[in-house]
């Protein structure tokens, strides 16, 4: 009994700004080999017509979407697709390996643009944070900024530079040193540098990677914004709908989050939740669902001057502004408690070791979570936190309002009966 011929893997190239001359004998060899070669036009135009005799195709835009198109109506043949440097550090390769699925690539790594700049400034890599502004916003690089830092930041073209000075100067990090090199790895290199208080550099070279030593003025206004959270309640833009420093602080810890994980942020007033559980790392991912439009905008913004623009806002009630929605890795609920349904909506969108937080500071949500906190078990606090005021000519102590937290982790095999409904009451904390 015969079987099916296995397909042909799709080869994926990484290029440098040298071109050609670069790659090894086996790129080199796949190349001259394919039938169809994909790439973007700088790319493309690095190969050799006569040694490379493949149709070429030039990427659309946007690439994303035009992945498994492309992949389908060159299947069958021999494929070679072309990436800058390495192909699966923020390149191709990852697209291509979610579509075909990693046995059907044929991969040669070519060095990354950040393995070049960190030879070039005499950076360990791995003491370097990399930031990629490449169709991303450039507000992403805020997240990374703390004094004495390294940040190789990827541009997306020649106006990078002068974008990153700018958010350099309002983020109060303007002292910090700036190296912008060019080309990489080819006859063209060049570098060139300043800081980012007296960045008057005319836009270079498109293909450049940006290399910050992160300076902070100590004379800036703003807050000193540290790695973890329970950031300062002025480093936001809020309405007084803001969950304060210190049970933020103790929220998170209580979400615990991970890498890669989804958090849905309910009622989110400031957006100061799902804010801070995307800065504890680059792949964690949140929504904010508010039902208010202003507010809704005030969570963007509070999510660009944070570093975390790729927070995603709902704007409407839950638990109808829950449909359609990715499931979620933990639950934090600030605001809406007592609106019908939304715990069952909740409870059943969690997975299996799924977190739900939430807190309260009214007798009747309490009433609500210490009736959850009975058939469900986790655990439910009180946390109280009073500031040093000053009392005439003496300091005394001003009680905050106390917070009722209940959190709580979904078992393998949760019982799920009918909850009793509640007046509905807005309940932000």
């Amino acid at each position: 009994m015969s079987s099916a011929p296995p397909p042909i893997p799709v080869t994926v190239v990484g290029l440098g700004a040298d071109g050609w001359a670069g790659l090894t004998a086996a790129a080199r060899s796949s190349l001259s080999r394919a039938e169809v070669l994909i790439g973007g036009p700088r790319q493309l135009d690095l190969l050799p017509a006569a040694e490379c005799p493949g149709q070429r195709v030039a990427w659309p835009s946007p690439l994303r979407p035009a992945v498994p198109k492309l992949m389908a109506e060159h299947a069958g043949r021999r494929t070679a697709v072309l990436a800058s440097g390495d192909p699966m550090f923020y390149g191709i390769g990852r697209a291509l390996a979610e579509e075909l699925g990693p046995r059907s690539l044929q991969v040669h790594p070519h060095p990354s643009s950040v393995s070049y700049a960190c030879a070039r400034l005499g950076w360990p890599v791995e003491d370097t944070e990399v930031v990629t502004v490449v169709g991303r916003p450039v507000a992403r690089l805020t997240a990374a900024l703390h004094d004495g830092r390294r940040v190789l930041v990827l541009s997306a073209g020649a106006s990078s530079p002068g974008e990153i000075a700018a958010l350099l100067r309002e983020r109060g990090f303007g002292p910090s040193r700036m190296r912008v090199l060019e080309q990489l790895g080819s006859e063209r290199e060049d570098a060139y540098e300043g800081t980012a208080d007296g960045w008057d550099h005319a836009p270079g070279d498109p293909l450049n990677v940006v290399a910050v030593d992160c300076r902070r003025d100590p004379a800036h206004a703003g807050p000193r914004l540290g790695a973890t959270p329970g950031l300062p309640d002025a480093a936001y833009e809020h309405d007084g709908q803001l969950t304060k420093r210190h049970v933020r602080a103790a929220t998170l810890c209580a979400l615990a989050p991970a890498p890669g994980e989804l958090l849905w942020d309910i009622g989110g007033g400031s957006g100061s939740i799902g804010i801070e559980w995307m800065r504890t790392h680059p792949s964690c991912r949140a929504v904010a669902v508010e039902r208010v439009p202003e507010r809704a905008a005030r969570i963007s913004r509070n999510a660009g001057a944070l570093g975390v623009p790729g927070l995603r806002v709902v704007v409407g009630a839950a638990p109808e502004a829950l449909a359609g929605l990715p499931a979620p890795d933990a639950v934090f609920i600030g605001g809406g408690l007592t609106a019908p349904g939304l715990l069952d909506a909740v409870w059943a969108a969690l997975a299996p070791g799924g977190r739900l937080v939430v807190n309260t500071v009214t007798l009747e949500s309490e009433a609500v979570l210490a009736e959850r906190h009975r058939r469900h078990g986790g655990d439910l606090v009180k946390l109280a936190v009073a500031h040093a005021v000053p009392v005439g000519g003496f300091t005394g102590w001003r009680q905050a309002m106390a917070v009722t937290q209940w959190s709580v982790t979904k078992p393998a095999t949760a019982p799920r009966t009918p909850e009793p409904t509640a007046t509905k009451e807005k309940d932000q904390t």
